[in-house]
């Protein structure tokens, strides 16, 4: 059984779809990231990065094996599977391509744009039209892509769209622009799939602990996950 430390980030939920549309067997440990338990020893030996999502799988190769980073998880799982990623030749790439888009650029232009719009009392105008701008864009050249390819890594659904649907699945909460039709399609068909209604049934679960993590978070607390106070660094 697969082991799985996380909590309600989109980032996890990408490995929580994974893992339903293998219908692997794990088990879901919650981190509470408001009040540091990632940056606590026995979380650091298995993610030295304190982030989550980590899975440990007792059945890797040679052993147990730990992973750490969403990217790298959904493809140890899709090329221990033999799913959702092609093994080799023009296919596997164009999925690779689109999963670092994900990873490189919807998830960290995403993040800045919910910290800047949700988070940050002081924002500064530069700063929420930045990452508004970009998150746009990102959502334009996603419905780009799909006006001509099914799914974002071609015409099989593959870790591309895992890696992607749980940020455009929150596109309303997120007050970014739900009239992309081609997204709306990709959304809507995803969401059919029973994987992703486990997921759905796993975040209802999932986000009375997220929300009673934040809650309770004291001020250095917020401090130490913005970086901020005496967890600022400086050159």
């Amino acid at each position: 059984m697969i082991d799985l430390y996380g909590m309600g980030s989109p980032n996890v939920l990408k490995i929580v779809l994974m893992l339903e549309e293998l219908e692997a067997d794990y088990r879901f440990h919650f981190v509470k990231v408001w009040s540091g338990q990632q940056h606590e020893p026995g979380f650091l030996r298995i993610n030295p990065n304190g982030k989550t999502p980590v899975i440990v799988d007792p059945d890797g190769p040679g052993g147990s094996l730990t992973v750490f980073e969403s990217g790298a998880i959904l493809i140890y799982l899709a090329e221990k599977s033999g799913r959702f990623l092609p093994a080799a030749g023009a296919g596997r790439y164009e999925a690779l391509q689109w999963l670092m888009i994900q990873l490189t650029g919807v998830g960290p232009m995403f993040g800045q744009y919910v910290h800047f719009t949700r988070f940050e009392p002081e924002v500064s105008a530069y700063a929420t039209a930045r990452y508004t701008s970009e998150a746009i864009r990102l959502i334009d050249l996603v419905e780009q892509r799909l006006s001509r390819q099914a799914f974002l890594g071609g015409d099989d659904y593959g870790i591309a769209d895992i890696a992607t649907f749980p940020w455009f699945n929150n596109l309303a909460p997120m007050k970014l622009p739900l009239d992309r039709p081609n997204v709306a399609r990709w959304v809507e068909a995803i969401r059919a799939r029973p994987a992703a209604g486990r997921l759905a049934a796993r975040m209802a679960e999932l986000a009375p602990i997220g929300a009673a993590d934040m809650a309770e978070a004291t001020p250095e607390d917020r401090d130490r996950m913005y970086g901020r106070g005496r967890f600022a660094r400086t050159a």
